[in-house]
């Protein structure tokens, strides 16, 4: 039931972070903050399709 979803970031879209998720129970698109290396800064990581 647990799906592999990309994060990627809202600042410069890249995608940096690798990560699961349930789909039975998160329906909607995942959102973290996490720290991007490109931008050097802690930003919104959005979930790709």
């Amino acid at each position: 039931m647990r799906e592999i979803i990309t994060l990627a970031c809202t600042e410069c879209d890249r995608r940096n972070y690798s990560t699961t998720k349930n789909k039975s129970n998160d329906r909607d698109r995942l959102e973290m903050k996490k720290y991007c290396k490109f931008c050097a800064e802690h930003t919104i990581h959005k979930e790709t399709r």
